[in-house]
């Protein structure tokens, strides 16, 4: 669900919007979406249902669209943090944004989320997000974060 053309680990976004923009551009430029504006206001629309901040600086942003044509992880890494009304009230600066078809939206949303979370809990998986230096070395994390150890 996650290559090293979906992960931008030097991001200059300073609010939601920009980090919702770049989502968004990421997403169009690789062929997960075929319409920015519309990924954008999903992730908007999300995020004003609740938030989608996690703990230790991380955020899960998502959405499902029908100009999401494939499921797509995309990872935006932020220099300094911004306010995302996270769960420990501290700034994120690691967005792990899941973008689904709409006719996926059961299935393949909610085992990606699921995965997500659960490897967030996980010290050592967290950690491997965290120090992970090369957009390659993070995809192989989240990918095995997603798929397993057993496959």
């Amino acid at each position: 669900m996650i290559t090293e053309n979906q992960i931008h680990l030097h991001a200059t976004a300073k609010t939601q919007e920009e980090v919702f923009s770049t989502i968004a551009e990421i997403a169009v430029q690789n062929g997960i979406a075929t319409d920015a504006e519309r990924v954008m206001a999903g992730l908007k629309e999300r995020e004003a249902q609740s938030t989608t901040g996690f703990l230790d600086g991380f955020a899960i942003p998502h959405t499902q669209a029908e100009t999401i044509t494939q499921p797509g992880i995309i990872v935006v890494r932020t220099e300094q943090g911004i306010d995302w009304d996270s769960f420990d009230d501290q700034p994120a600066f690691f967005f792990i944004s899941l973008l689904i078809p709409k006719e996926e939206a059961g299935s393949t949303h909610l085992q990606a989320l699921a995965a997500l979370s659960s490897a967030l809990m996980d010290d050592e998986k967290r950690d491997g997000f965290l120090q992970a230096q090369t957009a390659r070395e993070l995809s192989e994390n989240i990918n095995l974060a997603i798929i397993g150890d057993d496959n």
